[in-house]
């Protein structure tokens, strides 16, 4: 039989513990270890995909094995944890999202349609406001502001945007901003666009369209891009440090519970980073929070403490983020080709747009280079993905080729040619294959027709070529909803049932690694999470249902039952 296997650096990692810690191998007692077993063990390591037991001590996997290999190490007195069936995996790593903006999410109202809320109406998203409203008397008076998060327009049954005379109908004394499920269009109503001091006067910023009224230069509400940041600028200083920093700790909360162990904060500010850096020094995190400031504005961040490789108090700022364009369910991602149907009010050669000029992208790019910062790219068009390509390879050719690791985030409508040129400059994708549920149906009948959509988050031909590749929910435009995007990543199947390029499928197992292990690479973490084997943390997470098994078709009802970071249970409130 295999004896227990203590691989890699997990071998030096688990003996300086046994010297630091006197664990006891064999017959020795000692009560704070813990052994997993009696359910399904999936640990993401080839050499051992399978186990009977975990044994955990000191915030680290100690063994990994037959149950007899772990009782063995872990001695006589240890706890145990009898999973009852459940499958225990490893904690699952955020390759993107905002877990800040998350925060939102959970603290306002909700406006998502079903299946995650009930805005399917433009009435239902005026009702559920006025409710929540209601509820949050004091809060609303004490910030003179009221958000919605969630609406999306596809799924509206009116198929528009709610305009400000909708928001109006709510309240015409009180500040309301919806924003869109993308986190790229939203609305105000008039309140919050005499606040933010848009008016028919006000030019559209770059990158940015503040949509008119009909035959006039008046707003109607609805804002894209940077024009909705400006606006949520503006609205957003309303929220004093202690809400904004109750929100941080409700969104990595809110992760917490759909089995995460390590979030993303993308695109963060530098006051963003510097309030998850003190709630770590308090000890207020649950889980692990890494953040990718925003490289055109918030590179002061990368000269402090907080740009580091390992955690302290779980956070740590790992490099920088780039945004090249917006959303394609909202229509504003770049395309080298035209959109199937234009969004209203535009010709049928709409592209989308930039949201930076090429000198900017460049710039950007060759600094990360210069510094050796990984940089995350948002890139959703494939003319946006184009530029990504083309920066990397000058940065690569003027600063030499190093492990950057540089990352394309979504990538919706990468090319398949793209690929290998990704492959070839070594940069790792992250798809977003819950597109395929959410925006599946909009993105063939509507967004970039059957064609085009049957490969959006081409998961499956970057697998074939032996890439590496993550998939993320990029929450707060989804719930942070693990047993979603497994679903999504494995079956594709879209809100109506249809499949959307079955060939960009993936078996169960790639899909968990892009969501593990893989993810932990992307970070540079994968010497420590993303697996479970010896010397890793006992990032653990306990499932009600054993994905590797079950019909495909069920993955989405499958349940987080416990999470477990560095070996103790996460209060999922």
């Amino acid at each position: 039989m295999k004896s227990l296997a203590l691989d890699r650096v997990d071998r030096r990692l688990f003996m300086a513990g046994v010297a630091a810690g006197g664990l006891a191998i064999g017959g020795g007692r000692r009560a704070d270890v813990t052994i997993f077993h009696g359910g399904p063990i999936r640990t993401m390591e080839d050499a051992r995909p399978a186990a009977e037991a975990v044994a955990a001590r000191g915030g680290f996997i100690i063994a990994v094995g037959t149950l007899e290999q772990v009782e063995a190490v872990a001695g006589r007195g240890a706890r145990r944890v009898d999973l009852q069936g459940r499958t225990l995996l490893p904690g699952f790593f955020d390759p993107h999202g905002h877990v800040a903006m998350v925060g939102l999410q959970a603290r306002y109202a909700n406006l998502l349609p079903a299946p995650d809320g009930e805005g399917n109406d433009i009435p239902a998203l005026q009702r559920i406001t006025r409710d929540w409203m209601t509820r949050h008397e004091a809060l609303v008076r004490d910030t003179g502001l009221v958000i919605g998060f969630g609406y999306d327009d596809s799924q509206l049954n009116e198929r528009r945007h709610p305009t400000r005379d909708d928001l109006d109908a709510v309240s015409d004394a009180v500040p309301i901003l919806f924003m869109h499920q993308s986190g790229h269009l939203g609305v105000a109503n008039t309140a919050a666009l005499e606040a933010a001091r848009v008016n028919a006067e006000t030019s559209d910023p770059d990158g940015g369209v503040f949509r008119r009224r009909d035959g006039s230069r008046e707003p109607n509400g609805v804002m894209e891009e940077t024009a909705l940041f400006a606006v949520m600028g503006a609205l957003f200083t309303r929220l004093d440090a202690e809400a904004n920093r109750q929100m941080i700790v409700e969104g990595a909360r809110f992760y917490a519970r759909f089995g995460y162990t390590t979030a993303q904060d993308g695109r963060s500010s530098t006051e963003t980073c510097r309030m998850i850096g003190d709630l770590a020094q308090a000890g207020a995190l649950p889980i692990d929070i890494l953040s990718f400031p925003d490289i055109l504005t918030s590179t002061d961040v990368m000269t402090t403490s907080l740009y580091r490789r390992n955690y302290e108090g779980r956070y740590r700022v790992g490099g920088v983020k780039l945004t090249l364009d917006g959303s394609p369910q909202a229509k504003t991602a770049w395309l080298s080709q035209p959109y199937f149907i234009p969004p209203e009010g535009q010709p049928a050669s709409w592209r989308g747009y930039p949201a930076v000029t090429e000198q900017q992208a460049l710039d950007a790019v060759d600094l990360a280079f210069r510094n050796d910062w990984q940089i995350e790219v948002h890139a959703n068009g494939d003319a946006a993905v184009d530029l990504l390509i083309a920066a990397v390879r000058e940065a690569s050719r003027k600063h030499g080729a190093r492990d950057r690791r540089p990352v394309l985030i979504h990538g919706q409508a990468t090319r398949l040619d793209q690929l290998d040129d990704l492959k070839a400059l070594g940069i790792v994708p992250s798809f977003f294959p819950m597109h395929t549920f959410y925006w599946g149906d909009w993105h063939r009948d509507s967004v970039l027709g059957p064609r085009r959509a049957e490969v959006i988050s081409p998961c499956g031909s970057a697998w074939r070529r032996g890439m590496r590749f993550t998939s993320h929910h990029d929450a707060p435009v989804a719930n942070p909803d693990a047993l979603r995007v497994l679903s999504a990543t494995v079956t594709r199947r879209t809100r109506s049932g249809d499949i959307l390029g079955p060939d960009e499928r993936v078996p169960v197992e790639i899909a968990l690694k892009a969501m593990t292990l893989w993810a932990a690479w992307q970070h540079y973490e994968d010497d420590r999470k993303g697996s479970l084997a010896v010397g890793k943390l006992a990032d653990l997470v306990l499932l009600d249902q054993d994905p590797v098994t079950i019909d495909p078709g069920r993955l989405a009802g499958i349940r987080v039952s416990e999470v477990y970071k560095e070996g103790r249970p996460v209060d999922l409130g």
